[in-house]
């Protein structure tokens, strides 16, 4: 009876230090922040997000906001339907639920002149990918990064089941 809820513990275990491990934060706009004139979209194309993944929005606080939109708010630019407003200058968002998520500047013109709007598209934590052969020098260091806190993870679980 100790030795299944041993397991149990273990498995579970596994599953929130795996989950830990993998959630990335994305910095919007990477050193421009949210800003105008940045194109978001070309940022946002080669990057996958999961639940659990955080984004950070920087700007200097009073200048911008950033503003939770469906759809349609996004395409019009149109704050009224807004679902949150964020206006600190270093805005974090978790991603906590898997499908589309807009965001757009509610200040002035800045959405429909300037450009500042991003759309992304989250994904369940149960279809990450697996790791490119081809991996660039900054994804093998996230592999192995990866990696070693898995083995790290894996190797304390086991230690928890002969103590």
């Amino acid at each position: 009876m100790a030795t299944t809820h041993l397991i149990i513990v273990f498995i579970a275990t596994l599953g929130v230090l795996a989950s830990a491990i993998s959630a990335k934060e994305y910095i919007v706009g990477d050193e421009s922040g949210w800003t105008l004139g940045f194109d978001y979209q070309s940022w946002a194309k080669d990057k996958v997000f999961f639940v659990g993944d955080t984004l950070v929005f920087n700007y200097a606080s009073g200048t911008h906001t950033v503003v939770k939109v469906n759809g349609t708010g996004f395409q019009q630019c149109i704050v009224s339907p807004a679902i949150g407003t964020l206006t600190s200058g270093q805005d974090v968002v978790p991603l906590q639920t898997p499908g589309r998520k807009w965001y757009i500047c509610g200040v002035g013109k800045h959405c429909e002149s300037k450009n500042m709007k991003l759309v992304i598209t989250v994904l369940p934590l149960t279809m990450a990918p697996a790791p490119s052969p081809m991996a660039t020098s900054a994804s093998s260091k996230l592999v192995i990064s990866t990696f070693y806190g898995s083995a790290a993870a894996l190797f304390g679980s086991l230690l928890l089941l002969f103590l």
